[in-house]
């Protein structure tokens, strides 16, 4: 595996812990940048929605650059969001922040999981995916937790800046151990990124990325009133479950990438029915400890870490380039809009189990959108990223080292 995909998990690492700080420092947040608990609510919120709608445009206009210094730029323009948060002197200023670092964060993803698939041979894409994608893994893990300690410790700016800190090691890491590299000369322009978002198939397979992580993130939402007021758990034990979840995701994440290239539909498929069934089981045993923990286990195990056989899928569908990767990014972003905010109006309806049966509805949702392949012919992992109607690239179709 090139080193290049380690140092992007790093990058993801960066830009993951600073899309959850704000989860995990609301109080302080609220009382120095004197606004209320919703407000800051809202910052999470701006975060997702300019990683959704902003991060393709952003990654439209570094498309013509080399690959290692669209990750430069897009590097400069989170680490000017950080600094702009950790010395916000009110409210607007703090938003106009996450937005900058939300579009610049989706931006990066779509760019680096492109880079990974320029970096690999086809056959083993979906494990260098999930090797990137340890980052976000790691982001659930370490990143909101340590954050989270940093701002308790000396203050909420200062998680900021520790960030910031974290993307200069990044983006140092970055120069050091990515290779320059030219486009790809089978990768196409502008034009021909743009041309696969006609094929239906390529639509059919974003919905289903949607519809994953929104099961998952309907349950994800709202772990901690559910732990605590339905199963009983103390305030204390919540955040050792949730650090035992994000190993969870880090083991899932692992083997799906070892399952991804060769077995891309089947693994969706079997996650979606695994998810289904501990997101049902959750909502059933929800006030028995035991259960509720063995069905929270089996969420992090099968949920996010589709992600590895989501990418390869839409990869194969459409391309590789960074606008598909990026759009694909938006549309996963979409699922936690969804998910989320969805489940905040189940729960005013029916109560805190219902956002876990929302999540299993969307399960049975997703499950539906992947059936179709699955009655399909396997997409050969050489045409990883060919877009869809183009032959075969000729064998000088590899990245140009410059």
């Amino acid at each position: 595996m090139p080193r290049a995909v380690y140092v992007l998990a790093l990058g993801i690492f960066a830009m993951v812990t600073s899309e959850f700080v704000v989860a995990g420092l609301m109080p302080q947040m609220a009382d120095g940048l004197d606004a209320t608990i919703p407000q800051i609510g809202y910052l999470i919120t701006a975060f997702a929605v300019a990683m959704a709608a902003g991060g393709p445009f952003l990654t439209v206009a570094v498309m013509k650059l080399p690959p290692r210094t669209a990750l430069m730029v897009l590097f400069a323009v989170f680490l000017a969001g950080n600094v702009l948060a950790a010395t916000a002197t009110g409210y607007p200023v703090m938003m106009a922040a996450r937005i900058v670092t939300g579009i610049a964060s989706q931006a990066f993803f779509g760019v680096g999981i492109s880079l990974c698939a320029q970096l690999t041979r086809p056959e083993v894409r979906g494990r260098a995916i999930a090797v990137a994608m340890n980052g976000l893994m790691l982001g659930t893990l370490l990143g909101l937790p340590l954050s989270t300690l940093v701002g308790e410790r000396f203050g909420w700016r200062a998680a900021f800046w520790t960030i910031s800190a974290l993307t200069l090691v990044a983006a140092v890491a970055t120069l050091a151990g990515v290779e320059r590299l030219e486009r790809a000369r089978a990768g196409g322009g502008f034009r021909e990124e743009l041309g696969v978002f006609k094929n239906p198939r390529l639509w059919l397979a974003l919905s289903t990325s949607t519809l994953i992580i929104g099961a998952t993130f309907a349950a994800f939402s709202y772990f901690n009133p559910i732990l605590t007021e339905l199963t009983g758990f103390s305030t204390g034990t919540v955040p050792v479950l949730l650090i035992a979840y994000g190993a969870a995701t880090v083991v899932g994440n692992t083997v799906v990438g070892r399952f991804a290239d060769r077995h891309t539909v089947p693994v969706l498929a079997l996650g979606l029915v695994l998810n289904l069934l501990f997101l049902t089981g959750f909502a059933l045993f929800a006030d028995l400890p035991a259960p509720a923990v063995v069905c929270m286990m089996g969420i992090g195990l099968v949920g996010v870490t589709m992600n590895p056989a989501m990418a390869t899928r839409v990869q194969r569908t459409g391309n590789a380039g960074p606008l598909v990767n990026t759009v694909h990014s938006s549309f996963i972003t979409l699922g936690i809009i969804l998910a989320s905010s969805l489940g905040a109006v189940v729960i005013d309806a029916w109560g805190l189990r219902a956002p876990l049966w929302l999540g299993a509805a969307m399960a049975v949702l997703g499950l539906a959108t992947v059936l179709p392949d699955l009655a399909r012919r396997p997409v050969p992992a050489s045409d990883a990223s060919r877009p869809a109607g183009v032959s075969a690239p000729e064998p000088d179709s590899a990245p140009i080292r410059s």
